[in-house]
């Protein structure tokens, strides 16, 4: 058979939605889902949607891959058409079936409908399997609970689809249904992941890269574009605005006035501040960190109730439950774990004996004896905006 002339997209949480927030959100999938296939050359003619369903028409076998990396798509079949009459669908099942069924081998079909129709899914079923078994002129065999091949078949009310398999997607809502969200990224394997999730969960995001020299240099900035350059190709409808801002001088104000102990903790809180500037900037929501609960000195629990006492805007961790390898699982699978763990020089600011439990009154009068003011407004002056 020629390859499926349409992709059949299916979406999840959408449809829990209200009618009026349900259809913003398909247009936003659609919206995206065109984005995606553009950056990524696929030929298509046009895009569709009936109730829970959207469809790419589409015979570029690629367009399957493209579609699968939106946000908001559950997964997604490369399906043939026909009329919508149990006839029509019968017939392109034992065709189908016909080119991929082999001897001995079972099968099933898996029927749904949507629409009006004068039969049921069961009696898909039941035509387009006698369909099979009359004109695939091989010894093969119903089998429901495992079969060989699944052939689905669903008829709607203008067209049926038939399909064998489908791709799952990224899941999540469309992106740009969730506002806005500064995302500081390091450069590390964990903070382009919580970026990514937020992502997935139908937020944009701001980039903000804080530049620690002289206690790094060039290698650590590279690796945090470099991931965010990843994190891009998964939204091609919107270029990135990314910040960066200078963080050597409060390091080393830090080093200079404070007990070193709690380096961490005042630059986290330091980070936090200049996210806020940058947040008011760009009208955002929120401020996204890459914390795990205990995988390291600074992220204990204690330490972070430290970190965020008296910020101003909501501060998000969605790494906060996941353990390493769960988090590098998900580097590997989105592309950013490669350029993440590209040798580069680590913050060199690190105290050897960091603060595991630092309690806030022991925080706040370390900041008084700096000028936070004075550096907040320094990183301020001294930000640079940019796009790739």
């Amino acid at each position: 058979m020629d390859f499926p002339d349409v992709i059949l997209v299916r979406y999840d949480e959408l449809a829990l939605k209200s009618n009026k927030v349900r259809s913003r959100f398909e247009q936003m999938l659609i919206k995206n889902l065109k984005a995606m296939l553009d950056a990524d050359g696929c030929s298509y003619s046009g895009i569709s949607k009936e109730m829970g369903r959207i469809f790419i028409h589409t015979a570029d076998e690629n367009a399957l891959r493209s579609a699968a990396k939106v946000f908001g798509v559950v997964s997604a079949s490369p399906a043939h058409t026909c009329e919508p009459s149990l006839e029509s669908t019968a017939k392109l099942c034992a065709d189908l079936a016909d080119g991929i069924l082999k001897e001995g081998q079972s099968f099933a079909i898996r029927a749904r409908r949507a629409g009006n129709h004068d039969f049921t899914s069961h009696d898909i079923a039941v035509a387009c399997g006698n369909a099979v078994f009359e004109n695939v002129k091989r010894n093969i065999r119903v089998d429901l609970e495992n079969p060989d091949v699944e052939i689905f078949a669903e008829i709607r009310q203008k067209k049926a689809y038939v399909f064998t398999g489908w791709e799952k997607g990224a899941g999540g809502l469309p992106m740009g249904t969730q506002g806005k969200m500064v995302a500081l990224i390091s450069g590390g394997i964990d903070s382009p992941v919580a970026a990514w999730l937020m992502m997935k969960r139908g937020c944009e995001i701001v980039p903000l890269y804080l530049n620690n020299e002289p206690f790094s240099d060039e290698t650590t900035r590279e690796r945090a574009i470099q991931c965010i350059d990843v994190l891009q190709k998964w939204s091609p409808q919107k270029k990135f605005t990314i910040y960066e801002a200078p963080h050597g001088e409060n390091l080393l104000a830090f080093l200079s006035n404070c007990d070193n102990r709690l380096n961490c903790v005042l630059c986290r809180r330091m980070m936090y501040r200049i996210a806020s500037e940058v947040l008011k900037l760009e009208g955002a929501h929120g401020i996204i960190t890459g914390s795990s609960l205990g995988q390291v000195a600074s992220q204990t629990s204690q330490n972070m109730l430290a970190e965020m006492y008296g910020m101003e805007y909501p501060i998000y961790h969605p790494l906060i439950g996941l353990d390493k390898l769960e988090i590098t699982d998900i580097a590997r699978m989105i592309g950013t774990f490669e350029p993440s763990t590209k040798p580069a020089t680590c913050c060199m600011a690190v105290p050897e004996y960091p603060s595991t439990a630092a309690k806030t009154q022991e925080v706040v009068e370390a900041e008084k004896l700096i000028d936070v003011p004075s550096l907040v407004d320094a990183m301020v002056k001294n930000l640079k905006k940019f796009t790739r």
